[in-house]
């Protein structure tokens, strides 16, 4: 059986299917995946404007039970649709279920910002003339969303759009469509207009270019890679489209001499390898001062062997697979990079072969490198990471932002002043103070600087600049009688 598109609020096949395999064991097929096809998008797109004026028009109460009834759902079934997540992404479960309840969370906590809406007013500065300001929605949003955090990418997306009176059009990554119909399935089944929401499987390619071309599309949310990023900007703005794009990182740990040794391995190796590095906020580069460097070293390749690699689902799973075969081979060669580059691998950086068939790699560490290197300065959105020695604090926050990117990056420091210089010094969105670099709250704002991102914030109350638009109102009461 085929899992369908939701088009113009209709459940529909596509011209084509995909086949969906679980990275922890290839001989487990998830299902097959429709395709949508270019008319379909275009009928979806014709809806979309008449739903989002109807949606626009519910209530305040009215649209707050259902954002309210969408996130209650997510969180009740986060166990369920959290094992479906892990099966078909590779996280372990744990990772899985608390992804699918965070997404949950998005949605109660934009449910009640469905009632926060309010404007500002001034005196003009004309006489008899008052001023309203007001947001109103900024209409059709498509919202492109990556395989890492399939559930919860969407949501801080989707629960906003819908906050603020939009109308969505979501094209999910193809390596993960089983959450994609599921968080679709509950959406389509709550109080909106008939084609508000739309699921429009497909490629990046294909349905993807032509949904960031439409001049039909008001707004655009996109998390992925940078080149994918700078096209769509570049479709965009041949119809002045409004554009949101979360891209590439090259997070930043700094490990001085005076750290907790064992807060900072710990750190390093969650940040490192959870959700087996393919996060946007992974601690792809360790910033270590030399005079705890090389016990730090040993700890963290220590810890890096212990962790256990194995199917997402399966007890005591520390670290599962990665995404797909590609992914794979793409992390391989970045292996191959290093060590050509003059680095050394102190463990890991393997392909494994378990008991399952499956994308299974070792984390690996590299070490005695520099931050001219390639694996230094490309995102690898793999289970590796890098040790790169310094001698000051200094030197230290230099190498930290000597980066194209700037999402987020940490220091590990017991010195309040140290922590407090880096805090307001790190050039990254988002900076953590021994803290993981991962791992960020959903009610404050979260993007970052450089290629990492472009255009408003995401999450919070920031949401509201990106999906929504200002009305300034003039209004002249005249002199009462």
């Amino acid at each position: 059986m085929t899992e369908l598109n939701l088009i113009a609020g209709e459940w529909m096949a596509g011209d084509t299917a995909i086949e969906n395999r679980n990275p922890s064991d290839l001989t487990d097929v998830i299902g097959l995946f429709a395709q949508a096809s270019a008319d379909q998008l275009s009928a979806t797109l014709d809806r979309a404007r008449n739903a989002q004026l109807e949606w626009a028009a519910y209530g305040l109460e009215r649209k707050q039970a259902v954002l309210m009834s969408i996130g209650t759902e997510l969180m009740s079934r986060a166990e369920e649709l959290g094992r479906l997540l892990s099966r078909e992404e590779g996280k372990p479960f744990a990772e899985g279920k608390g992804e699918v309840y965070r997404a949950g969370q998005f949605f109660t906590y934009y449910a009640a910002e469905c009632l926060r809406q309010i404007g500002e007013n001034a005196d003009s500065v004309r006489e008899g003339v008052e001023i309203d300001v007001r947001r109103e929605p900024v209409g059709v949003v498509a919202v492109i969303s990556p395989w890492n955090f399939p559930t919860a990418t969407a949501a801080w997306k989707i629960a906003p759009a819908l906050c603020y009176g939009n109308a969505v059009v979501w094209k999910p990554a193809n390596l993960t469509p089983a959450s994609a119909v599921a968080l679709t399935e509950i959406i389509a089944r709550q109080d909106i207009p008939k084609g508000l929401f739309s699921l429009v499987m497909g490629s990046g390619g294909a349905i993807g270019q032509r949904l960031v071309e439409s001049p039909q599309v008001d707004a655009i949310s996109f998390t992925g890679s940078v080149p994918v990023g700078k096209g769509i900007a570049a479709a965009a703005i041949q119809n002045l489209t409004k554009v949101q794009m979360e891209m590439g990182s090259k997070n930043a740990l700094a490990v001085m001499d005076d750290a907790d040794l064992d807060l900072a391995v710990s750190l390093a190796l969650g940040g490192a390898f959870g959700g087996t590095g393919q996060k946007c906020t992974a601690s792809s580069r360790l910033v270590v001062h030399a005079a705890i460097h090389d016990a730090f070293v040993e700890k963290l390749v220590a810890g890096a062997k212990a962790l256990k690699v194995g199917h997402a689902l399966e007890e005591g799973t520390q670290m599962g697979p990665v995404v797909s075969e590609q992914q794979l081979q793409e992390n391989l060669a970045y292996v191959e990079l290093g060590q050509s580059e003059g680095a050394e691998l102190a463990c890991g950086g393997q392909r494994l072969e378990l008991q399952h068939d499956g994308y299974y790699m070792s984390p690996g560490v590299f070490v005695n490198t520099n931050n001219t290197m390639r694996i230094n300065r490309e995102e690898m959105f793999a289970p590796l990471t890098s040790v790169i020695k310094v001698n000051s604090y200094d030197e230290a926050l230099a190498i930290v932002n000597d980066t194209n990117f700037g999402l987020t990056s940490g220091i590990v420091t017991q010195n309040l002043a140290r922590a407090t210089h880096f805090r307001r010094h790190a050039r990254t969105g988002v900076v953590t103070v021994n803290l993981p670099t991962a791992g960020t709250d959903y009610h404050v704002p979260f993007g970052g600087r450089g290629e990492s991102s472009y255009g408003p914030r995401e999450q919070g109350k920031a949401a509201a600049e990106f999906y929504t638009t200002v009305k300034t109102a003039y209004i002249s009461a005249g002199t009462p009688i």
